[in-house]
């Protein structure tokens, strides 16, 4: 690294003194020779920028988050950091070092984690949960973020390829860490190296290092009584000349999930073209301890609730009377739901986050019930709120397990199932909300002054769905069967880009089990064939599904056509086969594309689309394979004469065509939970 020159020396010594007498050393800036740095010794009356869950405590902490569940903070200095000496010259060396600790409520469990990060904005465009509080779904891996980030991470995520659930990791631009190492450090003597527990209610210390001749980053961490280990805990090449702006912020992030866990900051130093300034440990606050009960508590919370029983009572009674005041957030709540925690939301938080389900917040109306917009008082986090109506008790445990789990999924091709609620005759589902509402209302409600999507954005949407599908059928630790892939069930992002969403009919099963499903449910035109009379849901079902959505995107059209004044109804797959056959391949596209598209993946999508909804079960692809289709890594089998016959003269399930036409979900039997539109 690169030291300070003779003329930041008189710096140095000044605060080498005041810490010798015990004074705070107040943030400082050097402006002469574009050297920067500052210390503090603890936060007290420090002026940095926060948001959200972000504040500092009376003693003088830097707390991120305050243990509320799906929240995140920040903490910036004040004053932006000139990283370049001129314009064309490349980023200057720079170090950092400071102090964490994170406390959670259990001894091995903790969500989600901390980084110190140096950002062209103060504003980040990010998500709490597994982005930290620095990206989302919609923007992770973007070139034009421009964000460097050390990640202290206590929770494994596969979708960003984290190494395991407590490790400090290298971020560009990402999430997913350009280099990362279990959380420890190396011994100078024998060079063994020892693994540190990030969430382990202790004190830690971190140096971030930056070298501009060698664009080498280094990141060594250690606890407070040990001096700074020689060899760092990671290590990477990459010239972050690359990455950051001229001018940049520098500051902490951190996000929690549904675990309740404080993240804090106790000291902090960081300059320009040198070491970072010593941190006075002897002048750092403490952290919150959580000790165990001891025999003197216990006596204690054994003794005070006999000595003030008649006041409880009493207390009990005006309780009473509140609560007859408040049965607008009564709640359904049964012994088996104990296990479930943190994916259960009150009914008192969703009804004020949603303004009382007002109309003015409503999204829209399906068969099930109705979704509503939402922001959580407390995390602001913006969510998408479905009332579903359910009548029976029968396999709601069950039910509201596999809710549960479909909330374990992480991908940025699904909309995230966050938790539910049960109130009275109805459940409550709440998803991640998606600005741009469903894709069904841009491909079929033109009335609605909703512009065409172009041929770019739909094909990215055709590819996003297929990754997502991928992930569900092969990916994940279970085998997750959607059952109601179609237009209506895409969400748009802030960006357009597709995630699936509507996890009410999913069922999941383990990976290599014949599941049994008893109940047939999804949307009439995008039922496989066969299914209908009884077939077991499976992977190759949603193969149907996805193949007559893909029609459906391409062509702008549903999945069943009414033909004449008769209404009769013709399978979009049929009048593609048609149209095909008659080497009428342009009048399959959608009009609204005024013919701007790419042929090769238009015709690519249509072959797809075709292969995905065969009649036959056997003959339908993967998703793995539909992913190389897309991808190029392989070429997508032609579609012969012969398999364009069978395909039409098999037709579609004459149980469906007799069926009423409905664009909603339906069952053979009357006692399905399902989620709906």
């Amino acid at each position: 690294m690169a030291v300070f020159d003779m003329k930041s020396a008189p710096l140095m010594i000044l605060e080498l003194l005041l810490v010798s007498l015990g004074l705070t050393i107040a943030p400082f800036s050097a402006e002469e020779n574009n050297d920067h740095w500052f210390v503090y010794s603890g936060f007290a009356n420090a002026s940095l920028t926060l948001d959200n869950t972000a504040s500092i405590t009376p003693s003088g902490l830097l707390e991120l988050t305050n243990g509320t569940v799906m929240s995140m903070g920040h903490a910036f200095y004040p004053t932006p950091l000139r990283l370049r000496d001129s314009p064309n010259s490349t980023v200057q060396s720079f170090s950092a070092s400071f102090v964490f600790g994170i406390i959670s409520i259990y001894d091995d469990l903790s969500s989600h984690g901390l980084a110190m990060l140096i950002a062209p904005s103060r504003t980040l465009s990010a998500l709490p949960v597994q982005y930290l509080g620095l990206l989302s779904g919609s923007n992770d891996g973007n070139k034009s973020n421009h964000i460097f980030a050390v990640e202290l991470d206590t929770y494994q995520n596969s979708e960003f390829k984290d190494i395991n659930n407590n490790h400090i990791g290298i971020d560009i631009n990402s999430m997913t860490s350009v280099q990362s190492n279990p959380a420890g450090f190396f011994h100078d003597q024998d060079g063994t190296f020892e693994n540190l527990t990030l969430s382990s209610k202790e004190a830690m210390r971190v140096w971030v290092e930056y070298d501009r001749e060698n664009t080498q980053i280094d990141v060594t961490m250690a606890p407070l009584a040990i001096v700074k280990p020689k060899r760092p805990t990671v290590s990477t090449i990459q010239n972050l000349s690359d990455v950051l702006t001229d001018v940049a912020y520098v500051g902490f992030s951190s996000s929690t999930g549904k675990i309740h866990t404080q993240h804090y900051v106790l000291g902090w130093s960081f300059a320009m073209n040198g070491p970072a300034p010593s941190i006075d440990l002897s002048m750092l606050p403490k952290l919150p301890r959580h000790h165990h009960k001891s025999r003197r508590s216990w006596v204690l919370e054994t003794v005070l609730p006999i000595a003030t029983a008649a006041l409880l009572l009493s207390l009990g009674v005006v309780a009473f009377l509140l609560v007859r005041r408040h049965v607008r957030y009564a709640e359904i709540r049964e012994d088996w739901e104990l296990e479930f925690g943190p994916h259960r939301f009150s009914y008192k938080d969703l009804f004020h986050a949603t303004g009382g389900f007002e109309n003015k917040n409503l999204l829209g109306i399906g068969g099930f019930g109705r979704v509503y917009k939402g922001e959580l008082p407390r995390s602001r986090l913006k969510i998408a709120v479905k009332r579903v109506s359910h009548d029976s008790k029968q396999g709601m445990k069950e039910f509201i397990a596999e809710i549960v789990s479909i909330g374990r999924l992480q991908n940025r091709n699904l909309v995230q199932l966050l938790g539910y609620c049960r109130r009275k005759g109805e459940l409550l589902l709440v998803y991640e909300y998606m600005p741009n509402g469903s894709l069904d209302k841009y491909l079929h409600n033109a009335k609605e002054g909703n512009s065409a999507l172009s041929w770019a954005q739909r094909f990215r949407i055709i590819k996003g769905i297929a990754s997502g599908l991928l992930y569900l059928h092969e990916e994940w630790e279970k085998v997750v069967v959607h059952r109601d892939i179609k237009g209506s069930n895409v969400l748009l992002d802030s960006e357009m880009n597709g995630r699936l969403g509507d996890f009410g009919l999913a069922r999941l099963y383990d990976h290599g089990v014949d599941p049994q499903t008893t109940h047939v449910v999804g949307t009439i035109g995008y039922l496989a064939p066969k299914l209908a009379r009884g077939g077991n849901a499976t992977p190759l079902t949603d193969v149907f599904s996805f193949g007559m959505f893909v029609l459906e995107v391409t062509c702008g059209q549903r999945p069943v056509r009414h033909e004449n004044v008769q209404d009769s109804q013709l399978m979009l797959v049929d009048w593609v086969l048609d149209k095909v056959r008659e080497g009428s391949f342009g009048a399959t596209m959608d009009a609204r594309l005024e013919g701007k598209y790419d042929i090769g993946e238009a015709y690519l999508a249509l072959k797809i689309g075709l292969l995905c909804s065969h009649p036959f079960a056997s003959e339908r692809p993967t998703m793995r394979q539909v992913i190389q289709y897309l991808d190029g890594e392989i070429e997508a089998p032609d579609l012969s004469f012969e398999v364009l016959a069978s395909m039409q003269s098999e037709g579609i399930d004459p149980y469906l065509i007799s069926y009423p036409l409905s664009t909603e979900c339906f069952s053979t039997t009357s006692n399905v939970v399902s989620g709906g539109r």
